[in-house]
């Protein structure tokens, strides 16, 4: 995926939210609560580690699972975006596995699946990746983790954060220890998305669901 077709996806929604004069979501004045790093970050990240998390280069086919984009901004305290902020995200595949030496649950691995991916911030703080959405997977014999997809974000001379974000009606974030961690609900909520219809169509790409998700650097 070439950086003028990020740029067009990712930067849709920041670019028309810029000219609203507003944030891509209500709500987001809290910054973005941090969440653990987790114990299935990359050892090793992917020679192929772009945003288009997938396809793998040097292999057929696309990843297993529904298909989603997930495109937003990154902004500062002050609600200013963050441009030249690498975006790293990581996630299980399909069956609910990372790829991971420590991820190694009876479930396979897809070989077309990236399970890491990273993104630069535009002049708007937009990015883009186009991935799959996250099954719920068993952390234990007693807690199910809901569907979530791991952030960390490094911004020059504004830190790193790293977070997590989940999908709004999932039946497992009202007992995922971690996501209720966060006592205030409004920051809570700060990292739940809803899936939409994408706002843009490539004439040579089916546009899949999008999740827009902003993330405010505290």
């Amino acid at each position: 995926m070439t950086l003028s077709r990020r740029t067009l996806l990712g930067g849709t929604l920041a670019a028309a939210s810029l000219a609203a004069g507003r944030p891509l979501a209500a709500g987001l004045a809290i910054a973005t609560p941090p969440q653990t790093l987790g114990p299935f970050y990359p050892v090793t990240k992917p020679l192929d580690r772009d945003a288009d998390l997938t396809r793998v280069e040097g292999t057929a086919g696309r990843a297993v699972g529904d298909i989603i984009d997930v495109s937003g901004r990154v902004v500062d305290r002050h609600g200013r975006v963050v441009p030249s902020a690498l975006v790293e995200i990581w996630q299980c595949n399909a069956f609910g596995r990372y790829d991971h030496p420590r991820g190694g649950r009876d479930a396979p691995l897809d070989p077309s699946f990236q399970g890491y991916g990273q993104d630069v911030t535009d002049e708007a703080g937009g990015y883009w990746f186009r991935t799959i959405k996250p099954p719920p997977y068993p952390a234990s014999a007693n807690w199910m983790r809901p569907s979530h997809i791991h952030f960390r974000v490094v911004a020059p001379g504004a830190g790193t954060l790293v977070t997590q974000m989940y999908f709004a009606g999932d039946p497992y974030l009202a007992r995922d220890y971690i996501f209720n961690d966060i006592a205030d609900p409004a920051a809570r909520a700060n990292l739940v998305v809803t899936l939409a219809a994408n706002p843009m169509t490539l004439p040579d790409d089916a546009a899949p669901p999008m999740a827009s998700f902003e993330i405010r650097l505290a």
